[in-house]
């Protein structure tokens, strides 16, 4: 488990401080689960895979894929969730703009953001 722990970690791009940090540990632990002189308990194995959406059967035993594919639904309740959590006030306010919005106003939106994936996809080629 110590090279996908690693794996994981670098696969994010997170230093040993900035992986301990998000799952409320310290970098020489994570160091030592990486070295292999330690191995997490259930507990943390649990709390990295909440964390970072990570496949516990992968984590464990190296088998399926690194990451879980989660639903559009699973996705956006995430992110109503952490509107609750976040010192964000835009994306509040973003929030409860749209909430308010008829379906005539949804079509104009819609129209907006299609021309604006239109051209940026022009940018690109």
């Amino acid at each position: 488990m110590n090279e996908r722990i690693k794996k994981l970690r670098r696969t994010l791009d997170l230093t040993q401080q900035e992986f301990a940090d998000r799952i409320g540990s310290k970098r020489n632990t994570v160091a030592k689960y990486e070295s292999g002189d330690n191995s997490p308990s259930a507990a943390v194995v649990s709390l990295i895979c909440r964390t970072f959406d990570v496949n516990e059967t992968w984590l464990r035993t190296g088998e399926g894929e690194m990451f879980v594919e989660k639903s559009r639904m699973d996705t956006i309740a995430e992110f109503a969730a952490d509107l609750y959590n976040t010192d964000m006030k835009f994306k509040r306010d973003l929030i409860e703009v749209l909430a308010k919005l008829d379906e005539s106003s949804w079509k104009e939106l819609e129209k907006i953001a299609n021309m604006f994936i239109e051209t940026a996809s022009k940018k690109e080629e």
